[in-house]
This record gives structure tokens, C-alpha cells and sequence, in this order.
């Protein structure tokens, strides 16, 4: 890549862009990928290489089940999504596929939120 230049996309987290009671060590870990996202963007955007990330709200997936488990952490979880639904893994993925694409090549050191408004949206029904 160093030769040819590239893209990379790495996985932050809602939780690293806003704070939420309970997720220190998330929060901790996914915004230093936003670090690293920045940083790498700066030193490798010479040589043609794209750093990016996505930081997914909760996305419905064996690892989320846990958390969706009760109707009612569910409908509290939904209600923090100004979109009014957890997020898929197809939402994640796409968004992904497009940072990835050569097309974007005029994007790098970019956090995308992938999360239905949670890092930035305040719904009514909301926490």
C-alpha cells in the first residue's frame, strides 16, 4: 500500500463521540481509533493511502443481543436513535464499501456516524 496507496476504514463507536453512562472503556478504546484515524490520514495521505473510520450506533447482532434482550432496554435503546430503529450490519457494511471505494478519493480522516442520529441527534423520546 505504501507503494500504491489505498484505503483504510477502521471501527470506532458512537460511544466515542458522545458520553454515555456506563461505557467507559468502549468510549476509551473506539476514540482512540479516531486518534489513530487522524493521524494516519496525516502521515499517509502523501503517499495516496485514505484513513477513515465509521462509528456505528447499536447495531443489531449476536454480540447486541444481550443488550435488546427486554422490551423495554430495547425500546429505550431505540428511542436514543433519532432514526427510531437500531442499526443492521448492511448499514455498517455500506457505508464501509463506500469510504472504500477509489471513487471516494478525495476523503480521508473522516469519522462517518453510522448510528441513526445517537452521537448527534436528541430525539424527544430519547435519553
Amino acid at each position: 500500500m505504501l507503494e500504491t496507496g489505498g484505503s483504510i476504514v477502521l471501527v470506532s463507536s458512537a460511544a466515542a463521540r458522545l458520553g454515555l453512562a456506563n461505557h467507559e472503556a468502549i468510549a476509551a478504546a473506539k476514540a482512540g481509533i479516531i486518534g489513530l484515524v487522524l493521524a494516519g490520514a496525516a502521515s499517509y495521505g502523501a503517499r495516496g493511502i485514505r484513513v477513515n473510520a465509521v462509528a456505528p450506533g447499536l447495531v443489531r447482532t449476536a454480540l447486541t443481543e444481550r443488550l435488546t434482550a427486554s422490551d423495554a432496554a430495547r425500546k429505550a435503546s431505540i428511542g436514543m436513535h433519532a432514526l427510531g430503529r437500531l442499526g443492521e450490519p448492511s448499514d455498517v457494511a455500506s457505508a464501509i464499501a463506500w469510504l472504500l471505494d477509489p471513487a471516494q478519493s478525495w476523503v480521508t480522516g473522516q469519522v462517518l456516524g453510522i448510528d441513526g442520529g445517537l452521537a448527534s441527534v436528541r430525539t424527544r423520546g430519547g435519553a
